[in-house]
């Protein structure tokens, strides 16, 4: 079976940790990324849980160095307004057939998310091998992961929810995990405040967290 994680599977090769980012102000998003670059991380998700999230994907999308990505995509809707905005990958908490079928149709490379056996073999029949292990720590954490994948060997891993600078480490530990997504990375409260030193730095950190 042509396996569809291929492009997914290199952009979560490129650094540990996919920040996942909550941005309120179009006027922060290049300055944020351009930090999080400066410290290693390169791939970014931008959440589209603000009315703000479009136009931050608009404004990060040309800088050089990095690759964006939407995250929560939920509705082929979310889909098509990511892909118009210039999002080169998508996140999803969970996956739907309406939901594969509109990233398939927009040649986005999608992250499905899935947070059981079950949900892991039905993305593994459509043909994805690479997924979001998420709610990660609420779902069993890494004993859960390491479960699933001791069953299914085949599937990597991108776990997110509940991953800290303390856990992540272990969850690199389980078998197949190529990154992480967390946004300890860039807290809302440094965001607003501009400290885009210490987002670097943080980054920075986090860039080395499989080394």
């Amino acid at each position: 079976m042509p396996f569809k994680s291929a492009r997914i599977n290199e952009i979560c090769a490129l650094a540990p940790v996919v920040p996942a980012l909550v941005v309120e102000d179009v006027r922060h998003a290049r300055p944020l990324a351009e930090a999080l670059v400066a410290g290693g991380l390169v791939a970014i998700e931008v959440t589209l849980r603000t009315p703000a999230a479009l136009d931050v994907i608009r404004a990060m999308v040309d800088i050089p160095g990095c690759l964006i990505g939407a995250g929560t995509l939920v509705t082929a809707r979310d889909v098509r307004a990511a892909k118009a905005a210039g999002a080169v990958f998508g996140v999803s908490p969970g996956t739907t057939d309406q939901l594969i079928a509109a990233c398939e149709a927009e040649e986005l490379p999608l992250l499905p998310g899935a947070s059981t056996t079950s949900e892991v073999m039905a993305l593994l029949e459509k043909g994805y091998d690479t997924l979001k292990f998420f709610p990660a720590e609420a779902s069993g954490g890494v004993p859960a992961l390491r479960s699933i994948s001791a069953a299914l060997p085949r599937i990597s891993f991108c776990p997110s929810g509940g991953i800290t600078p303390a856990n992540a480490r272990e969850y690199f530990s389980a078998a197949r995990v190529v990154c992480v997504g967390g946004n300890w990375v860039a807290p809302a409260e440094t965001i607003k405040a501009g400290h885009w030193t210490e987002i670097e730095a943080l980054a920075r950190e986090a860039a080395k967290l499989n080394s």
